[in-house]
């Protein structure tokens, strides 16, 4: 008789000497004997968590947003091989993270009868291999409920390029057929969110045609949706702007009482206002300059900064303390300025003209005390660099800037620095590595 693994419960972790991507819980339950995948679709959920803070570092950290004060945390500025020292605190989480995500997904997709806790689980693999991707390239892949203990051919790391035609984009294909938009503000997968995240994922690809198609239908459909951008930055962010916001497409709901992969609640937040000792001052000053170019050539003060920064410019406070309520900031994963941007940036790819993408820019920048843009640059390089800024100073800190750097090739001369494109990725945890006798191989450069 079939045996599927059941994670019974949110809190459970996995705590075999196995690689991660073959642990199973040791809490099993007969296939014919369930009648609910519901707790397993919640801790498909409940996983993602886990990949908050490492994106949140990875993202900003490794990038001209953010730095760190303390060796060896330092190394994300260094572009060597210095980066396989943090596994424990960031990238054996988020690997840990992502793959037992993956593996409830995959219980669910293979075992429930109700045909939206299958989209709802398609979204969440599509969206947990798409993360994995972007951190480390080339992945195993496991597509199984009970993958095997024994078999090691499923370790071995497969191109990231078949990963995306083979699982990232038939499984948001899936969501979107599978899906409607009535729990747009509950956390949950929608169709509009695995529209946007597919858009996005073929924007990552050099794929302009295909995310035109997504990101205009985000865009179009939004409304009905009730989706729209907010009035002010200042109330996109904060514990107490959370609740039914209306831009936000989807986001990792966070919870104090909750701890994720490193057995507390998952405060991205904290490394961004400085209240950990590896990042005291963590605003690198190349932000501040652009905020500062920002002001300058927008005919007024970015409103957006003292949103996003300090006072004095050397602390982030987008995600602000807020008293007893600093845990509870949830992780925005798609909104709709986002989608917005991306758009604008696919029209121009597209052949567009300036005078057709720049004014979708006027929203954004309107909010933001600015001038609008249209008429000010012609050429499509040129209306490429002044998207690439705003979307800079529009998504600062939350944890798109690096990943931004690298599918644009723009890493090098943003950093200032001529960085070995071995290091756009980030190194596969070494337990991974040596607990597979090396079937699971390494990043070049590491």
């Amino acid at each position: 008789m079939k045996k599927i693994y059941i994670l019974l419960g949110s809190l459970f972790f996995i705590t075999a000497c196995s690689t991660d991507l073959d642990q199973t819980p040791p809490n099993q339950a007969e296939s014919d004997t369930l009648t609910s995948y519901g707790e397993v679709l919640n801790a498909a959920y409940y996983y993602q968590l886990g990949t908050v803070t490492p994106l949140a570092i990875m993202g900003e950290f490794r990038s001209d947003n953010a730095l760190m004060d303390e060796s060896p945390y330092t190394e994300f500025d260094e572009y060597d091989s210095g980066l396989t020292a943090m596994e424990d605190q960031f990238f054996g989480p988020f690997y840990t993270a992502a793959y037992k995500s993956i593996l409830s997904a995959n219980n669910i997709v293979e075992n429930s009868e109700d045909a939206t806790e299958v989209a709802e689980a398609k979204f969440l693999r599509a969206l947990s291999y798409f993360k994995l991707v972007q951190v480390f390239g080339d992945v195993p892949v496991n597509l199984s409920a009970t993958p095997s203990l024994t078999d090691t051919s499923i370790l071995v790391r497969q191109p990231a390029a078949d990963i995306y035609n083979d699982v990232i984009i038939p499984d948001f294909t899936d969501a979107i057929t599978g899906l409607n938009n009535s729990l747009i503000f509950e956390g949950r997968a929608t169709k509009l969110a695995a529209q946007a995240l597919l858009g996005k994922v073929y924007v990552v690809m050099g794929d302009f045609p295909n995310a035109e198609t997504y990101l205009s239908a985000v865009i179009s459909e939004a409304p009905g949706a009730g989706i729209s951008l907010k009035t002010n930055y200042n109330e996109i962010f904060g514990f107490v702007n959370e609740i039914a916001n209306s831009e936000i497409i989807f986001s990792n709901n966070i919870s104090g009482s909750i701890t994720d992969e490193y057995d507390e609640s998952s405060d991205f937040w904290n490394w961004y206002v400085g209240d950990d000792s590896k990042a005291d001052l963590p605003v690198d000053q190349d932000l501040v300059a652009a905020f500062d170019a920002s002001d300058a050539s927008g005919g007024g003060t970015d409103l957006r900064r003292a949103v996003t920064l300090s006072a004095d410019g050397f602390t982030a406070v987008k995600f602000p303390k807020e008293g007893e309520n600093g845990t509870e900031h949830n992780w925005i994963e798609i909104r709709l300025a986002d989608v917005i941007l991306l758009y604008a940036e696919t029209l121009n790819e597209n052949g567009s003209s300036a005078g057709t993408v720049l004014p979708l820019l006027d929203d954004i920048r309107t909010r933001a005390g600015l001038n609008s843009l249209t008429g000010t640059v012609s050429s499509q390089a040129d209306v490429r660099q002044v998207i690439a800024d705003e979307r800079r100073l529009e998504m600062a800190f939350e944890g798109q800037r690096w990943f931004d750097l690298v599918r644009t090739g723009t890493a090098s001369a943003e950093m200032g620095v001529s960085i070995n494109s071995d290091y756009y990725l980030f190194p596969i945890p070494v337990s991974e590595v040596l607990a597979t006798n090396g079937v699971i191989t390494q990043n070049s450069g590491y």
